[in-house]
């Protein structure tokens, strides 16, 4: 088995020592850091996290801030999802697209002020991208890294937990809403959110000083919770169709045919970058579309790449994501599929990494 070179330019976490005391076995590499992908076992974590509680280390999440007379505005431009309504407290999910209305990223905006922003990032430079756009159009902003590192408690107890450590008040946060709270005389902001459909929050720690306490204070009141140290869980975000950027989408693939076309308010979107190319599109329509497949036989090998989906010899899309899933019994899988073969109960063949497999277009994902 090969193993990751630690190096500068493959950052650390401030909670990197409590994920190896927790026993990680597997990393993957994103945003230029270190995210946990397995402790016990894929299918361990799966039915822990469905069942209980667990701390996860996503600080390679990195925010993109927007501060600034024109914060607002540059925030408008990357996205065609309508701002104008945002208000300061809230976090939306926006694709942020190019000229061509190829999506960049799929990250989650939080708004903390009308001049100030965060973008909770995918995997993916867009900083870059977005000072671009600024220097450009000469927009009055600061474009920066700031040093916020995010910690996600997710699964069914996660409430229960974060109200021992930030107070009963932290029940009372609507989901996509943030509030700030204090953890050892700092404010942090906590927003209900998270990458899984297991319901929890995420903390947004601002300085690497606190990522350990605040650790171990999760991990000291979680206890009798049966709390652990977890990560976002292949299974768990297939059966939910939570889309990977780089996996099952990437800038040759518009937000359309990734199923966010609900995110994308082309007619009032104002100054988006995209909008004219996603205007064409919206009324054209996709020719292809993400859509859940399941897929028959013993549990499938890990899809390292895109697997051909074919019907009858002849190709009509790809397989990004697949596992076996333990609680509905067959391989779910995240699939684009062409317009002509994308309705639910079309059959299809997949070539897997062992062998072709029949499989099956789903009316929904599972969760």
């Amino acid at each position: 088995m090969a193993l990751i070179s630690p190096s500068r330019r493959l950052r650390r976490t401030p909670f990197s020592d409590g994920v190896e005391a927790a026993g990680v076995k597997a990393y993957t590499v994103y945003n230029h850091m270190l995210l946990p992908t397995v402790f016990r076992s894929v299918e361990e974590d799966y039915r822990h996290l469905k069942e209980a509680v667990q701390v996860w280390d996503v600080a390679c999440e990195r925010q993109v801030e927007l501060r600034g007379p024109d914060a607002g505005r540059l925030m408008q431009m990357l996205t065609p999802r309508d701002l104008r309504r945002m208000l300061p407290g809230q976090c939306f999910y926006v694709p942020i697209v190019d000229e061509t209305g190829g999506m960049l990223n799929d990250p989650v905006a939080v708004k903390l002020a009308e001049d100030r922003w965060w973008i909770s990032i995918a995997d993916s430079d867009l900083l870059f991208w977005v000072k671009g756009i600024a220097q450009g159009w000469r927009l009055d902003v600061l474009v920066d890294e700031p040093d916020v590192s995010p910690l996600a408690v997710q699964g069914p107890m996660a409430e229960e937990l974060m109200a021992r450590v930030f107070g009963e008040a932290v029940r009372e946060v609507r989901f996509f809403r943030f509030g700030w709270f204090e953890f050892q005389g700092r404010p942090l902001v906590v927003a209900r959110s998270g990458y899984s459909k297991q319901g929890g929050f995420e903390i947004y720690l601002e300085g690497g000083d606190l990522g350990m306490p605040l650790w171990n204070a999760l991990m000291e009141a979680g206890r009798d919770l049966d709390v652990r140290a977890g990560c976002p869980n292949l299974i768990e975000r297939i059966e939910g169709g939570l889309l990977s950027y780089g996996n099952d989408m990437t800038d040759d693939n518009t937000p359309h045919e990734c199923g966010l076309g609900k995110f994308c308010d082309t007619q009032t979107a104002i100054g988006c970058i995209g909008r004219d190319a996603l205007l064409r599109v919206a009324k054209e329509g996709p020719a292809q579309q993400i859509r859940p497949i399941a897929i028959d036989g013993p549990p499938v090998p890990v899809c390292d790449r895109w697997w051909p989906v074919l019907a009858r010899g002849r190709r009509v899309g790809r397989i990004s994501s697949a596992a076996w899933s333990p609680d509905f019994g067959t391989n779910v899988a995240i699939g684009m599929i062409r317009m002509t073969h994308w309705d639910a109960g079309t059959e299809l063949e997949v070539e897997t990494g062992d062998g072709m497999r029949r499989a099956v277009v789903q009316e929904r994902f599972w969760i």
